[in-house]
């Protein structure tokens, strides 16, 4: 079942984006309109897959893997993720 839909002038989106966004925090879709044709949707973001960081040192822990717990892993952690950021599904125009 889709959520609600809401439309609303590009100004008050403008005026009152907080607002606007505790709207679609709620599940609300918010049609952004100018002179009555949308020029935008914001809608809430997918719920992606993740996994905690106990399941990630556990995994890593079964691997015998040497990664260690020290002030430089969240670096290393972030340069690992973001050098497998390929979409899975490219966009249409690519």
């Amino acid at each position: 079942m889709e959520k609600e839909t809401i439309h609303i002038s590009e100004s008050e989106a403008v005026s009152d984006f907080r607002s606007l966004l505790a709207q679609v925090r709620k599940g609300i879709r918010a049609v952004i309109e100018n002179d009555g044709r949308a020029v935008a949707v914001v809608s809430p973001a997918k719920s992606l897959p993740g996994r905690l960081l106990s399941e990630s040192i556990a995994l890593a822990d079964s691997h015998n893997s040497a990664a260690t717990l020290d002030n430089s892993f969240a670096h290393d952690l972030e340069e690992v993720l973001n050098s497998h950021r390929e979409p899975l599904s490219p966009p249409s125009w690519d």
